[in-house]
């Protein structure tokens, strides 16, 4: 049980590149808002923005960026996606500026800025869960322990971790665990991701699923390799445009613990 009804902040984190974090918190918002609800996603990692190239038609008045610069209030950087991404609800993107103008900037950025940016961030709860009445928000954040991820991981109520079984990504992934989320006394949950068929199967006999079960942290959803998954264009979305594939199951199992 995760949310007990309460509207949430969720970051999606990873120890490195490569996870599909950005791919799951897409599909996890699509899902949530074909459930009814009202989403906001907004991609923080303004080192390697990506969802501006996912969300092709969402043409926004303002940057992500121009709200942690203090150009602009939140509201005029979403911009309302739902008529072209979900068949029911509402889900809002927020999106990074995906110049390489912009990502030198952000890179550059030193840490009395980063304060002032989690400040910022910290604000959201109340501009987006209250005020504009999001039922949840996600973040899609930078990889690894950098001020613009932590930042977001300080500021949610729940952390999602994505995880392969590769051995440096495991221990990378205990390590931040250890070092950061236990710091903060955040709520975090596994997305084993990229896991191979054979483990899926071998642990449903009662075997270990590979390291990633040496993590000390409930695995929430496993999901396998599938070429599906790895296409880009069939991939985005694959939650809405394939709804009885294990892919979307396991985001629809993922959905339903934290609605309840």
């Amino acid at each position: 049980m995760l949310a007990e009804g309460k509207k949430l902040i969720i970051a999606f984190h990873s120890y490195k590149g490569g996870t599909g974090k950005t791919l799951l918190s897409v599909n996890l918002a699509t899902t949530l808002a074909n459930k009814g609800k009202k989403i906001c996603l907004l991609d923080l990692d303004f080192r390697a923005p990506s969802l501006q190239a996912i969300f092709e038609t969402c043409k926004p008045e303002y940057w992500l960026n121009d709200y942690m610069n203090g150009a602009c209030a939140i509201d005029r950087v979403l911009t309302d996606c739902s008529s072209n991404y979900v068949a029911n609800g509402k889900i809002f993107v927020g999106l990074a500026n995906p110049s390489t103008e912009a990502i030198r900037e952000m890179i550059s950025k030193d840490r009395k800025w980063e304060m002032k940016a989690l400040g910022r961030i910290l604000s959201l709860k109340n501009s987006l869960l209250k005020e504009l009445g999001f039922d949840y928000v996600i973040f899609d954040t930078s990889p690894g322990l950098q001020y613009s991820s932590i930042n977001a991981v300080v500021s949610a109520d729940v952390v999602f971790v994505v995880a392969t079984p590769n051995k440096s990504d495991v221990e990378g992934t205990q390590l931040m665990i250890n070092e950061l989320y236990e710091l903060f006394g955040k709520k975090t949950r596994i997305i084993a991701n990229q896991v191979p068929l054979e483990f899926i199967r071998s642990r449903n006999l009662g075997s270990k699923l590979t390291d990633l079960e040496s993590i000390q942290s409930p695995i929430v959803g496993v999901i396998a390799c599938s070429c599906d998954i790895h296409n880009a264009e069939g991939g985005c979305f694959l939650a809405s445009q394939k709804p009885n594939h294990q892919f979307t199951k396991v985001l629809q199992e993922i959905a339903a613990k934290i609605e309840h």
